[in-house]
């Protein structure tokens, strides 16, 4: 990597020694924040799972309910025919008191009994409907059921996670002070390598000091020459074996 100096926005020049000192101190102060997240632990991570539960629950209870007064005006509808089938089966009956032949009463005795066919599929949708709704409307008490529960342990969670993010709050804003000032003298370039680098490595440890002649992230011994070239600082040192940056600080030894 070049060793040209840095210009931050203020036109400040830093050296590669200061840049490679203020990546170890982002180190350290997101090594700090990571600490803090820590007693966070799954918290955040279960206040969504919940809410998205809780979420699915709702939109199970609705698709349900829409079922429910498709159900209703179906049924609205099935009455509504009965009624008019009654009264189309009533006219025809009276009809047949005034009819003159035997031919139109067979006809008005026909249309008396499609009208009671009718009425009899009608009746029987409706309870076929009325059945399909008692079993939607148990769904819905029993989802109901669950999502009130699951309401109640979002909440509680959510109390701990507010109750954890207020009393690390002002570390956090302090912390996050030191992150902004830091980042001001590291280039883009090397910002990125560093987030990569973190998010590739599981304790998040992407800097890492030089300890008893080992690398202090993977602990494989640096030969003397490296170490040399890690302490006179004008150039990014990778460990060769975990990919990890190398410093070496005086206050580090």
């Amino acid at each position: 990597m070049a060793t040209a100096n840095k210009t931050n926005a203020e036109g400040v020049d830093y050296t590669m020694q200061e840049r490679i000192k203020a990546l170890y101190e982002l180190q350290k102060i997101d090594t700090k924040i990571d600490e803090i997240n820590k007693i966070k632990g799954d918290l955040p991570i279960e206040v969504l799972d919940l809410e998205d539960e809780i979420a699915g629950l709702q939109t199970r209870i609705d698709n349900v309910q829409s079922d429910i007064d498709e159900l209703a005006a179906n049924i609205r509808h099935d009455k509504e025919e009965i009624e008019r089938h009654k009264a189309e089966a009533a006219k025809y009956a009276e009809q047949q008191n005034s009819v003159r032949n035997n031919r139109e009463y067979d006809s008005l005795s026909k249309e008396i009994e499609y009208c009671e066919l009718q009425i009899q599929l009608s009746e029987k949708h409706i309870k076929e409907f009325t059945g399909k709704m008692k079993d939607k409307k148990s769904i819905i008490e029993e989802t109901e059921a669950v999502k009130a529960e699951r309401m109640v342990d979002l909440a509680a969670k959510r109390e701990e996670l507010e109750g954890i993010d207020a009393e690390t709050a002002k570390d956090i804003e302090m912390l996050k002070e030191q992150e902004a000032e830091a980042r001001q003298k590291i280039d883009e370039r090397l910002l990125t390598a560093y987030s990569r680098i973190r998010s590739n490595v599981r304790n998040g440890l992407a800097v890492v000091p030089v300890k008893r002649d080992a690398c202090g992230g993977c602990f494989n011994r640096i030969p003397p020459q490296r170490q040399s070239e890690i302490r006179l600082g004008k150039k990014i040192i990778i460990c060769e074996y975990c990919g990890r940056i190398l410093v070496s600080f005086p206050e580090e030894e």
